[in-house]
């Protein structure tokens, strides 16, 4: 379409007309989704200064009386200050762990040839759309104890680290849009397969590593089974996901709802703030690396 089309079709007062009932409905379709995602949050966090008599009665949806005194409950009386340390140290650790070992798989993949490397894509490509599930906590949690790691939260990092599959093809797309030219310069100075990867390759994978850093994180910090495995018989190791079943129920084994509101509020905190760090990568691009 030529320009002089553009504007005659512009100018055209039905084709005004129908762009902007086009964007209107737009914006209403928009503003109905993020209403619909917010309407739980919004729920849970007014849920959150509510009285548990008031929050399980469900007459109104503003607090009638704001229970401020909830979080402090539970960030002590519940041990959630114990909970959140250790959602924080597996989380961090298991995120740090799996970018470095799929952005060294990445790499390797990509800029290295060995035997079997097509095998071991393969092998990544198949732990991810076969989902076994429960099925292997055992074998998992037998290996941890003959590797006397079954009592510490360091087992549970491990098998995080490495169910690393969709991260590895994360990077990997980002290492294949590095320019090899840039390899190429580093080689003819004399740098080393090492060099290049943590003076060239790593810096240049920001923008991936952001990206694998916000669904490492999240999926660490939502794991619930595994954790729970690993802590049924050691409390003081639990995580925030299996703590926050825990006070559903208080010591008279009354439903604390209140108690779980303010957690699951608490807990999306963490979350937030990791987005925020990772989303100022989203941005960052490769080009303008190499001159032409």
């Amino acid at each position: 379409m030529t320009t002089d089309a553009v504007k005659l079709q512009s100018a055209d007062p039905a084709w005004s007309i129908l762009s902007a009932v086009k964007k209107s409905a737009l914006w209403i379709f928009l503003l109905l989704v993020a209403l619909l995602t917010l309407f739980p949050v919004v729920i849970a966090l007014l849920g959150s200064f509510k009285s548990n008599a008031e929050l399980t009665g469900g007459a109104t949806i503003l607090p009638q009386a704001w229970h401020f005194n909830n979080y402090a409950e539970v960030w002590q009386q519940a041990h959630f200050s114990t909970y959140t340390w250790n959602s924080l140290f597996i989380s961090s650790f298991a995120t740090v762990g799996t970018l470095l070992v799929a952005s060294m798989a990445a790499y390797a993949v990509d800029r290295l040839h060995y035997a079997g490397k097509r095998f071991y894509v393969a092998l990544q490509a198949a732990t991810m759309f076969v989902s076994i599930g429960a099925v292997v906590l055992r074998p998992q949690f037998e290996l941890m104890v003959k590797l006397h790691m079954h009592t510490s939260l360091w087992g549970v990092i491990i098998i995080l680290i490495s169910g690393h599959a969709s991260i590895f093809f994360i990077l990997l797309s980002f290492v294949k849009a590095i320019p090899r030219e840039l390899d190429e310069a580093a080689m003819i100075d004399g740098c080393s397969k090492l060099w290049i990867y943590t003076r060239i390759i790593f810096p240049l994978l920001k923008p991936g590593l952001g990206v694998a850093a916000l669904f490492t994180f999240r999926g660490a910090w939502n794991e619930y089974i595994l954790p729970l495995v690993f802590t049924m018989s050691q409390p003081k190791l639990q995580v925030l996901t299996v703590g926050l079943a825990g006070l559903r129920y208080g010591i008279s084994a009354a439903a604390q709802t209140h108690y779980m509101m303010a957690g699951a509020c608490l807990s999306i905190l963490p979350l937030l703030i990791v987005y925020v760090l990772a989303n100022k990568s989203f941005m960052q691009v490769t080009s303008g690396s190499v001159k032409g």
